[in-house]
């Protein structure tokens, strides 16, 4: 696999200044620019597979969000929250030049590009929206089965303990090969000073969810003012996006398409082809 280019911009929070780093690949000379936005506890490296695939025709722009893979912790855990990120990628596209771009955002990502295409100051920074596995409702059976592994500190002594977490806590991602788990394995943690490895997140990120009860998000004020062209991808066993909540996301709001994958939960990883192309060939589409 051909590497992207790494870089980073700086983000000044008013406290501190601080890197946001992120993967670019592709000249961008046909097609809009896609910005790629990861889950809570995950990382630009997601994509790319999806990057190397659609790059040939669009600049794809993978983010680490504040926190997380390569980008700078945030000073104050309290601000581990939608809002900062949506200024954090606002100011991204900014420094990059580009006013319009399309979106396909994971989980947490989809909720950030949620955010920026129903604020009517910002949403026409989205052309076409991607969301995966995310919409909104998310029960709260869903958050504390995520809670149980992002709210507490992890260390592996080597990476077959770090590769063991790893398929236990992403087991919903759906059936990959051995290669590609050992892939969400490397790209998942980062060696500490004492021989062994962490994952590649900061862990004040889970601070909300330590001794918290957790109750439905719903955000379907959210939805309803969305304009943009969306497209859900879900997977069939997912807990967070139901199956329920997905096809009411089809009926109002931006009346988004929906594709389901057997044999996945949340969230489908965007690994293997057929996945892939369904996104290429919706955002190659004509409008």
């Amino acid at each position: 696999m051909r590497p992207g280019v790494r870089a980073h911009i700086e983000i000044d929070d008013g406290a501190t200044r601080r890197r946001l780093s992120f993967i670019a690949r592709g000249q961008g000379s046909v097609r809009s620019a896609l910005l790629c936005l990861h889950g809570l506890t995950r990382n630009a490296r997601d994509f790319d597979f999806l990057a190397e695939r659609m790059a040939g025709d669009r600049r794809v722009i993978a983010v680490d969000i504040a926190g997380r893979g390569q980008s700078d912790p945030l000073s104050d855990a309290a601000g581990y929250q939608i809002p900062t990120y949506v200024q954090d990628v606002v100011a991204l596209l900014d420094a990059l030049g580009l006013d319009r771009v399309d979106w396909l955002g994971t989980s947490m990502g989809g909720l950030i590009a949620m955010a920026i295409a129903a604020d009517p100051r910002i949403a026409r920074r989205i052309g076409r929206l991607v969301l995966n596995d995310v919409g909104p409702l998310i029960p709260a059976a869903a958050l504390a089965r995520i809670g149980q592994y992002v709210g507490r500190e992890w260390r592996f002594p080597d990476l077959a303990a770090a590769e063991s977490h790893v398929r236990a806590a992403y087991a919903p991602f759906g059936r990959l090969s051995d290669a590609q788990w050992r892939f969400m394995t490397e790209i998942s943690v980062v060696a500490d000073a004492g021989g062994g490895y962490v994952p590649a997140y900061d862990p004040a990120i889970g601070a909300a969810s330590r001794g918290q009860d957790f109750t439905d998000i719903g955000l379907w004020p959210l939805w309803d003012a969305i304009r943009a062209p969306v497209l859900v991808l879900r997977g069939a066993d997912s807990d967070v996006l139901l199956a329920e909540t997905a096809a009411e996301m089809t009926r109002r709001g931006p009346r988004a398409e929906l594709v389901t994958f057997d044999g996945v939960g949340h969230a489908p990883a965007l690994f293997d082809d057929d996945q892939i192309e369904v996104i290429a060939r919706w955002l190659n589409s004509p409008k």
